[in-house]
């Protein structure tokens, strides 16, 4: 399945008609998100008890400290979903499935946006198919005031407000690339003090002229998005995607893959010299485990082991995105309307949950639920104990198969352990 790039008109831009401070607006061509339905019970939204076997639950800083989604009772907990045909982004509680805000990723309306990253004080950045980098605030106390308007103006469903009127949009970066897919956000350092992460960076890379020989991946400072690095990949088939997919390791060091059968990119965080060695088998998702091993995820999962630098590699039917637990398990999209659980060590197929239509994306929540991102307009979260599954409905031509939880950085851990 490729990633082609969808020629669908640009959104249609809302009117804040209601004027409001953190609160509603209007826009007649935004999509309902309050759709949604259930193919077997669930817990109650307010029960944050962990619903698998993950095997502890992700914490971003110290538990005394509170706040944010890490810890044993996560603040909050959100799904990132790109809705590449309409060129914006959603943000969902992943306890409620509700749409708590949508966001134009470009101020032309355009973009079409594909990836995802969430860092570790649960703020996101998304990249765009087209070109350009942009930043959004998870939470509202830390949008700040820029269109002249008292309050804080911002999307709080599925109506997104016109680009000059949304404030909790951090910054964006225009960058002119005919392709740029990979998103990443490193993990910063953590002030016991302030209870902050600072020094987050994030990872892109873009792709501009495939006869050249080279792809650029960029370093882009958190806090402003003024790019810190700009680092040259040569000696591999750019083709038309370049780098297609990427994460990061514990000490936040970029790692990217190609589609189809091209090359794996290390870029080290802080010296910024890179490696980069030939993929065993045909990549399209790409995540990186608590343990350290560095995944490609197609028809074949492919194992890297940055250590040996070899590659281990078994069929496994999927087409898609995957994410590991952190406790043994790698959930990747399936070949049709499924999602796989793969054993880690073992590499064998645990089992297969069935999902109405086919995932292209995986994620996991930081209450345990796998998660699988249609193309369409639906997004489905699993239970992996039972396999009772929810449905949320309202997305617009998604697209997003990248770290759109923020779990798989906590996953990995930090430099400090």
């Amino acid at each position: 399945m490729s990633d082609s790039s969808p020629t669908e008109p640009a959104p249609t831009e809302g009117s804040a008609t209601s004027g409001v401070t953190v609160g509603s607006n209007s826009n007649s061509d935004s999509q309902g998100t309050d759709d949604i339905t259930a193919t077997s019970p669930v817990s109650d939204s307010n029960d944050s008890t962990p619903k698998t076997d993950v095997g502890k639950q992700p914490d971003f800083g110290v538990p005394t400290c509170g706040g944010g989604m890490g810890g044993d009772d996560p603040d909050f907990s959100y799904i990132w979903i790109a809705n590449s045909a309409q060129n914006t982004i959603s943000k969902i509680d992943t306890q409620t499935l509700v749409e708590l805000g949508r966001y134009m990723v470009r101020p032309d309306g355009a973009g079409n946006p594909s990836r995802t990253s969430v860092n570790l004080s649960g703020d996101v950045v998304t990249a765009s198919r087209e070109g350009g980098f942009t930043k959004f605030h998870a939470r509202i106390e830390d949008c700040v005031e820029s269109n002249g308007i008292p309050g804080i103006q911002t999307a709080v469903d599925a109506n997104f407000l016109p680009w000059d009127q949304e404030e909790c949009r951090a910054w964006h970066t225009p960058m002119a690339y005919a392709s740029q897919r990979p998103a990443a956000w490193t993990q910063g350092t953590f002030n016991q003090g302030t209870c902050t992460y600072t020094n987050q960076k994030v990872w892109t890379s873009g792709n501009n002229v495939p006869e050249d020989g080279s792809v650029d991946v960029l370093l882009v400072n958190g806090d402003t998005g003024a790019i810190e690095a700009t680092i040259p990949i040569n000696g591999i088939n750019p083709d038309f995607y370049g780098i297609y997919g990427a994460a990061v390791d514990k000490n936040g060091n970029f790692w990217g893959s190609q589609l189809s059968q091209g090359w794996l990119v290390f870029i080290d965080l802080q010296t910024k010299q890179s490696k980069q060695w030939p993929m065993a088998t045909s990549g399209y998702g790409m995540t990186v485990d608590s343990k350290g091993y560095v995944w490609t995820c197609s028809s074949n999962a492919a194992r890297f082991d940055p250590m040996t630098e070899q590659w281990q590699v078994v069929p496994a039917g999927g087409s898609g995105g995957c994410m590991e637990d952190g406790a043994g398990t790698l959930y990747m999209s399936g070949g049709g309307g499924d999602i796989v659980a793969l054993d880690t060590v073992t590499m064998a197929v645990k089992q297969n949950f069935p999902v109405p239509q086919y995932v292209h994306g995986i994620s996991i929540d930081f209450y345990g639920y796998v998660w699988g991102v249609s193309m369409g307009s639906q997004a489905y979260r699993v239970d992996p104990k039972d396999g009772t599954l929810q449905t949320f409905e309202g997305l617009v031509g998604a697209y997003t198969y990248s770290d759109m939880t923020g779990f798989a950085l906590s996953n990995v851990g930090t430099p400090s352990g």
